[in-house]
């Protein structure tokens, strides 16, 4: 594979040639290009788009710093093959083709706000993944999860296990589920290591956790003061009562819907995208996530596709979606609040 990389002032620019998208779409296994040129005329076109040098739709990946996700994290790049023949990805059938929402601790606050958000980005989740069923699990509090919590040392702000959250998940999976994915307000840390992650997923056991405390324009100005933790059992989860909650804003949500699509999409077995701007790229820091594109790129649209069966003018149509659209992904001054009947 050959990439073409720029670089105007600071930033580099992740261009492939138009054989590579085409042969990363398509694939040269027959049976795939049969299956690529069984769709309609409107369909194919906006596939095409992928190759266009100048398209409006679909551009490359732009890296903004040394510390964006590609540079700092090398993976092999996933085609539209190597996702078909994957014996490991799991896709819906009749029998778990419903995507639950697990909501954990308080997501605004006041009851409508919550009531709103979770309103919002579970039709948005409809809209993503036409087709299938989206509903909603009974929201639970912190300390149902049993999951252990730390400061940050950094942010001085609680943090919770993703990893052990994932477990509660796996164990609250309704029968006609094919995934489930809990959402969060408090900061996550998949490991001792590592600083902190907006979320997380697991392929093998369909869950899914995200969090959107970092979305909030105060979070990092917003420390957790109660020194006495470092003496306290961190299953102790009264630490969370009355604990800060970002105010809910539309360039929350739109941020929010951004990582809920991304973790749902690694599920479907989706990996990190390294062929164009797309919403399944890997996000190192929050400016790199807010720089994603709101959908997907052709290749991981196909992806979805194969996996869930739907057509492309049908997604389309649902995902028009005003109070996302017109925000801009890369503003963070922005802070309209959400109100019941926004």
């Amino acid at each position: 594979m050959r990439c073409e990389w720029k670089k105007p002032v600071t930033m580099q620019t992740v261009r492939h040639s138009e054989h590579t998208l085409k042969t990363a779409l398509i694939s040269k296994n027959p049976a795939l290009v049969s299956q690529y040129e069984k769709l309609d005329a409107v369909e194919k076109r906006l596939m095409d788009e992928a190759f266009r040098p100048d398209s409006d739709l679909f551009g490359p990946i732009t890296l903004h710093s040394q510390s964006d996700w590609i540079t700092s994290h090398p993976e092999a790049p996933q085609d539209f093959a190597e996702f078909f023949n994957d014996p490991y990805r799991k896709t819906p059938s009749p029998q778990k083709h419903s995507i639950y929402i697990q909501c954990i601790g308080s997501l605004g606050n006041t009851g409508s706000i919550s009531e709103e958000y979770v309103k919002w980005v579970k039709g948005y989740c409809e809209a993503f993944f036409y087709g299938l069923t989206v509903k909603l699990l009974e929201p639970v509090p912190v300390s149902a999860t049993r999951c252990s919590f730390r400061i940050n040392d950094n942010t001085q702000n609680l943090q919770i296990h993703a990893r052990q959250i994932l477990k509660f998940l796996k164990k609250k999976k309704p029968e006609d589920a094919f995934c489930v994915v809990g959402i969060i307000t408090i900061d996550l840390y998949p490991r001792d290591s590592w600083n902190f992650v907006s979320g997380q997923a697991s392929l093998t056991d369909g869950v899914g956790i995200f969090s959107f405390a970092r979305y909030g324009s105060d979070f990092y100005i917003s420390h957790y003061e109660d020194t006495k933790l470092q003496k306290k059992s961190s299953r102790d989860y009264s630490v969370f009562d009355n604990y800060y909650v970002p105010e809910v804003t539309s360039v929350l949500l739109l941020q929010s819907c951004k990582t809920l699509t991304h973790e749902i999409g690694h599920i479907f077995g989706l990996q990190h995208c390294q062929w164009l701007a797309c919403l399944m790229q890997g996000s190192n820091h929050l400016e790199e996530a807010d720089q994603r594109p709101l959908d997907l790129c052709p290749i991981c649209l196909c992806k979805l596709q194969s996996a869930i069966g739907f057509h492309l003018k049908d997604r389309y149509k649902g995902t028009r979606v005003p109070a996302l659209a017109r925000e801009d992904p890369t503003c963070r001054g922005a802070t309209k609040p959400m109100h019941h009947n926004y």
